[in-house]
């Protein structure tokens, strides 16, 4: 599919493994050049060679971006590298599995710093920069778990936060041409990541878990969140702003 993302200048977070590497993978094959990072180098530099083939300019620079330095430096770098940037996908995110009575203050703080905080420090600087240019694409990862129960109660909190702040700020800056999307995966499978790992613990629960709540008969790929990402970024969705968007094979049980 070529959707006009040539040479556009697309920014992912978390890009190391798992969606994030999709999602690279995805850019670079509609001839986008890339700025990517992660916390950990030699992920981040196995995705950047794997993107080698592509013959596509890629950035790559280690950066975690709960720290506001690290990530003033990567963007720093990448508008200077490019000297534009067309698209943004905040894909970092995580979680922890604390029961309510047991979670501190500090843990609230940094699932919400690395769920919904880190995102707004990488919009914040590249907002100014898209309304320069007259245009821009910002996309937010987040969770079917943000639009209804499942998930553990700091991770649905802060993926709820990123949703509700995905369409205000849609409404923000739709008078400077930037839209703003949100796209909320289901269960995605994926070596080294949470369900892989219970997979590997507990096969025959997980197949239970497949049979009652995935109506596909199985859980979702990378790639396919990567294809509407690409989607969400390019003209053919030049309506598409303030919007979540499912893509969890009917997983969800809420009717909004």
């Amino acid at each position: 599919m070529i959707l006009g993302l040539t040479d556009k200048v697309v920014v992912i977070t978390g890009a190391s493994r798992g969606i994030g590497r999709s999602i690279a993978h995805a850019f670079a094959m509609e001839e986008a050049k890339l700025s990517i990072c992660g916390r950990d180098p030699d992920t981040l530099q196995a995705i950047t060679d794997e993107l080698k083939p592509y013959k596509r300019d890629v950035f790559s620079k280690p950066t975690d971006v709960t720290d506001s330095q690290q990530v003033q430096t990567f963007m720093s770098e990448t508008l200077e590298h490019f000297g534009r940037i067309d698209v943004v996908v905040n894909n970092v995110g995580g979680s922890r599995w604390t029961p309510l009575e047991e979670l501190t203050d500090e843990e609230w703080h940094e699932i919400i710093d690395i769920n919904l905080v880190s995102a707004t420090r990488i919009n914040q600087f590249a907002i100014p920069v898209m309304k320069k240019q007259g245009s821009g694409v910002i996309l937010m990862i987040t969770s079917i778990y943000g639009r209804e129960g499942g998930g553990h109660i700091t991770y649905n909190a802060s993926k709820a936060a990123a949703i509700s702040m995905t369409k205000s700020l849609a409404k923000e800056l739709a008078p400077d041409n930037i839209r703003v999307n949100s796209i909320a995966p289901g269960s995605i499978l994926f070596p080294g990541g949470g369900w892989d790992r219970r997979m590997k613990a507990d096969p025959e629960g997980m197949k239970a878990f497949v049979q009652s709540e995935m109506p596909l008969g199985r859980f979702g790929k990378p790639e396919e969140i990567a294809n509407v990402v690409v989607f969400l970024a390019s003209d053919c969705a030049s309506l598409v702003t303030g919007a979540c968007i499912n893509v969890d094979g009917c997983q969800s049980r809420s009717n909004i």
